[in-house]
């Protein structure tokens, strides 16, 4: 397999884009990376989205993506591992690049969400539960965490105040990035008074309905100087996956296919966790960004809440997360979430990620994840 790096990065503003269609904002991001990377060649398309014909009517999105950016006729594929497929998009272009299938892919994670009711969304993100055993009763994701928020505050007694450190990080750093749709601080009073969603989880630990669209441009190392912008090294990339309905797990507190995807990228990548100078998280929920910080060997089980309690997740902290937001502050345009992860870790590589800039960043870890933690995708970046 050869080496293989990012090239180019684009990313449109996450927002309620009501005025533009999904794919308005999947050409201005592919635009945006293509000029970043300074070249036109792509060779193959992989969009990354998860509720294209659910919330959109539009199924065959890639080929529709590849038309409107004149791409034709070109591969392209969609790739759908909710809300983990815009990381899965970039996992198939460093598979198809790495085996020498093709030389320049492109990737793109986007969705469009807001044109709908929280309702008709809420039972589209549905689909990545267990249909027979989980949505088929109307349990929503939100339930679903609010289930394990509950679990783990009575295994660890824990308060429910106690995860409020991670809502503050994330809006802090979202404040500092122009692209973030939740750019106002918040304090830990406006986390415990915010209204609740699924008791007892509320609005501020939960990541925001939004649209957007991010994308990346993939080639051989070998060839990647060539590049405009300095090239970033994809040193693992990583999938694993654990059962979906959460009742079938032999303990919910352990997301197994999240630890399983984050040890082989350690191992591909030869690092550990204490190499990693910063992680973007999959914080949908404040619970999925304890437990995935446990899962992924930056914290003992029990202990996730110290760390962020201790400042530790913080720009400045020893595990910088959600760097430019994460989910929760700079929005969750789902099937895009991924793609947003990877473009800001290049940024941070680059040295480019302005106010919301990790010190003397060399190695980044961006891992996003799909259901109650049914599949994960982990890439490990290195400048």
């Amino acid at each position: 397999m050869r080496d293989v790096s990012i090239i180019g990065v684009g990313q449109t503003a996450v927002a309620e884009h009501w005025d533009r269609s999904i794919r308005d904002l999947s050409v201005e991001a592919i635009a945006a990376a293509r000029q970043d990377a300074g070249s036109d060649r792509v060779d193959v398309l992989f969009v990354g989205n998860m509720l294209s014909g659910e919330l959109g009517g539009q199924e065959n999105l890639a080929t529709l993506v590849a038309d409107a950016c004149a791409l034709l006729p070109i591969e392209a594929v969609k790739i759908e591992a909710a809300c983990a497929s815009g990381g899965a998009a970039l996992r198939a272009a460093c598979l198809a690049v790495g085996s020498g299938a093709h030389d320049c892919a492109l990737v793109l994670g986007v969705e469009k969400m807001t044109d709908h009711l929280t309702d008709g969304v809420t039972s589209a993100l549905a689909l990545a539960a267990d249909a027979d055993y989980e949505a088929a009763h109307g349990i929503s994701f939100a339930a679903l965490n609010a289930l394990l928020m509950r679990r783990y505050m009575h295994e660890h007694r824990a308060r429910h105040e106690d995860f409020a450190p991670f809502s503050v990080n994330a809006h802090r750093n979202a404040a500092r990035n122009p692209r973030a749709m939740y750019r106002t601080p918040i304090t830990v009073d406006d986390f415990v008074g915010s209204p609740l969603v699924a008791d007892p989880i509320n609005i501020l630990d939960s990541a925001g309905i939004c649209d957007g669209a991010a994308a990346l441009l993939v080639a051989p190392s070998s060839e990647a100087r060539r590049a405009r912008r300095p090239p970033v090294r994809v040193t693992a990339s990583a999938c694993a996956t654990d059962s979906l309905g959460l009742a079938e797990r032999r303990d919910p507190l352990v997301w197994q296919g999240v630890a399983d995807s984050a040890r082989m990228a350690y191992e591909q990548a030869k690092v550990k966790p204490k190499d990693i100078d910063f992680f973007e998280v999959h914080d949908a929920f404040t619970i999925v960004s304890v437990l995935t910080l446990e899962a992924c060997g930056f914290a003992d089980r029990g202990s996730a809440l110290k760390l962020a309690a201790e400042g530790r997740i913080a720009l400045e902290g020893d595990i910088p997360i959600g760097t430019m937001g994460g989910l929760k502050g700079r929005g969750h345009p789902v099937g895009a979430s991924g793609a947003y992860q990877l473009v800001e870790c290049v940024l941070q590589l680059r040295g480019e990620a302005g106010e919301a800039q990790v010190k003397g960043a060399s190695i980044g870890m961006a891992q996003s994840v799909g259901g109650s933690g049914s599949v994960a995708v982990t890439h490990i970046l290195q400048a």
